[in-house]
C-alpha cells in the first residue's frame, strides 16, 4: 500500500506520519517512511536547492517544477518502487499531489505541463491520500514556530491560499483516494481520524 500526505505548511504531517508508522511496524508490517521533496542522498540534494533562500538568482517556476520531477523520479527508482514490489507499506510526506497544489494551483502553471510529467516519470500513485486541511494562519503560526522558514514558507498567505485551493480541487476531483483530515483538531484526534479511514480500505 502506498500512502502520501498533503497539506500546506504547519498542518501536522510529520506527527501524524510517525504515528501511522509506529503502528503499522506495531502490527508487524513492513513500512518505509519517506518524502519529497527528497528520500534518496541525490534527491535530497536537489530538495536543498528547492528550499533554499540564499540563490543569486530566483529560481523560475518552470524550473522549480522540473526539480521537483528530477527528484521524485529518483526517488520513485530507488525507494518507492522498490519498496512496493517487496510487499512494503510507502508512507511518503507529499507527492504529485503537491506539484498541483503548489506549482499549478500556487505558482499558476498550466496543469498540461504536470499531466506530461506524471504520465511519463510517475509509474504508481498513490492508494490512499491523506490531505491535512487547516486555515493558513494556523499552519503558518506552527511553521514560525519550528524556526527559520524556507523558501516555500516564506511564500505570502494569498499563495498559501490559492494551494489550499489546489488541494480542495483535488478532493473533489478523487474522493475515492484523496481523505480529507480537519487538522485544526488535536494530533490524538487527527490520528483518530486517519485510522477511521484505513479501517474502511
Amino acid at each position: 500500500m502506498f500512502i502520501s500526505f498533503e497539506g500546506t505548511e504547519g498542518v501536522g504531517k510529520t506527527t501524524l506520519i510517525r504515528r501511522i508508522y509506529d503502528a503499522f511496524l506495531a502490527e508487524g508490517r513492513e513500512v518505509v517512511l519517506t518524502r519529497e521533496p527528497g528520500g534518496t542522498p541525490m534527491a535530497e540534494q536537489i530538495r536543498g536547492l528547492l528550499l533554499a533562500v540564499n540563490h543569486e538568482e530566483q529560481m523560475c517556476n518552470d524550473t522549480e517544477l522540473l526539480l521537483m520531477y528530477a527528484a521524485r523520479a529518483q526517488h520513485l527508482a530507488q525507494v518507492v518502487l522498490p519498496a512496493l514490489e517487496a510487499g512494503k507499506i510507502v508512507l511518503c510526506d507529499r507527492f504529485t499531489d503537491a506539484s498541483f497544489a503548489y506549482q499549478c494551483a500556487g505558482r499558476g502553471l498550466s496543469e498540461d505541463k504536470l499531466n506530461l510529467l506524471n504520465q511519463n516519470f510517475v509509474a504508481r500513485m498513490p492508494d490512499l491520500t491523506f490531505w491535512l486541511d487547516a486555515p493558513i494562519e494556523l499552519g503558518m503560526n506552527r511553521a514560525r514556530e519550528r524556526g527559520a522558514l524556507d523558501r516555500f514558507e516564506q511564500e505570502k498567505v494569498t499563495f498559501f491560499e490559492k494551494v489550499r485551493g489546489g488541494y480542495e480541487t483535488l478532493w473533489q476531483r478523487h474522493p475515492e483516494r484523496v481523505k480529507r483530515l480537519d487538522a485544526t483538531q488535536t494530533p490524538d484526534d487527527v490520528f483518530a481520524q486517519a485510522k477511521a479511514q484505513l479501517q474502511m480500505i
